[in-house]
């Protein structure tokens, strides 16, 4: 909306030009959604508190998260209301990027909320079932893959880039595009509520790869850095950089509040709504095979929980103390913000292999 309003404006005032750049919209992004959670975070922290709705704790977990329970959940709203008003406020919004984008994000957290408030407001254990959850994401995620195929106007659009290669791609048809589309969101959004398990541990790698992923967008929508770089110009994804840009402001306003010890837990509402936000930009600047790669925290928390659960089923031992991964190093001895701290430092690596890939091809 501010866009098209510092559209009009310089026509009258040259200043306001400076609001047609991407970059400036992009770092306004950023400052906007921060002080929105920054403002914001307070009084929604005061108001889980008074309706009580708190933090479970698992009692076979380690012993320590016991003092967490009756924390504030739910915060991930705090991150969405951030992400969706700045997104909104700054981008150009006839972009169709930009709504799908919003659009898949919201629609996860939605089914995050539900999962949340039927644990901790209706105290069912159990949540949304599994297979309810599971159903809805995958209808999300199946409709925002067919819309990108449908929409798509040139090749590379629907190509698999693969890093290191700058003259191959896989062209993929319409099931290969769906179906690779499909996983990588609905992987992505468990991928990152498996994380989601210690103060702090989830929320930044999520902000350093959305920051990554917001260099890609920039670079793929920009003609002549596209052509240097040598990736495939994707016209219109550039937009993205707002979306990134305002997930990453308000990452960091709710760490905020999240770090250790946290004040308040982002909850399913939050942790499969970012996950989903970074498989849906992965997805739309073809950048799927980088995203494994930056994300790389993620996939070990993912495929800790699949190998004890294959593990345990095959032969009745497990591999890990306990899954997902960092609890396996909490009951090894490692404290808690060690082990937060050691995860980010690994995010920090293995995000410059991915930006790395722009260059070495």
């Amino acid at each position: 909306m501010l866009f098209w309003l510092t559209e009009f404006l310089s026509q009258y005032i040259s200043g306001f030009t400076a609001f047609q750049f991407l970059t400036t919209r992009g770092i306004m992004g950023v400052l906007t959604a921060l002080l929105i959670s920054l403002f914001i975070g307070p009084w929604m922290i005061r108001r889980l508190t008074r309706y009580q709705i708190g933090q479970a704790v698992r009692d076979d977990g380690p012993s320590s998260h016991l003092s967490k329970a009756g924390t504030p959940t739910m915060g991930g709203a705090l991150i969405l209301v951030s992400i969706a008003i700045s997104t909104l406020l700054w981008s150009d919004l006839s972009n169709r990027y930009v709504w799908i984008a919003v659009s898949v994000t919201l629609l996860f957290g939605a089914i995050g909320w539900v999962d949340d408030f039927r644990k901790v407001v209706e105290r069912d254990p159990r949540g949304l079932p599994a297979r309810w959850k599971y159903f809805w994401q995958s209808v999300i995620a199946l409709v925002a893959s067919v819309l990108l195929y449908v929409t798509a106007t040139l090749p590379q659009e629907t190509t698999l880039i693969v890093p290191f290669f700058k003259d191959f791609g896989l062209l993929l048809g319409p099931i290969g595009f769906v179906l690779l589309s499909y996983f990588v969101i609905v992987g992505s959004s468990n991928a990152v509520n498996l994380t989601d398990g210690l103060d702090g541990l989830a929320i930044m790698p999520t902000v350093m790869v959305g920051a990554a992923l917001g260099v890609f967008v920039y670079a793929s929508g920009h003609a002549d850095f596209s052509e240097y770089l040598k990736i495939p110009h994707l016209p219109g994804v550039g937009e993205l950089i707002i979306f990134c840009g305002a997930l990453v402001g308000a990452g960091l306003g709710f760490l905020w509040f999240n770090t250790y010890p946290a004040q308040v837990f982002m909850g399913d509402v939050g942790a499969l709504a970012l996950g989903a936000a970074l498989g849906i930009v992965a997805v739309i600047s073809r950048q799927e095979i980088v995203l494994f790669i930056m994300g790389g925290i993620f996939v070990a928390e993912t495929v800790s929980v699949m190998l004890q659960v294959a593990s345990y089923r095959l032969t009745g031992k497990r591999i890990f103390r306990m899954a997902p991964l960092h609890h396996h190093f909490e009951l090894k001895g490692w404290p808690e913000p060690r082990v937060i701290v050691r995860f980010w430092l690994i995010t920090v690596i293995l995000v410059l292999v991915g930006l790395a890939t722009l260059k070495f091809r």
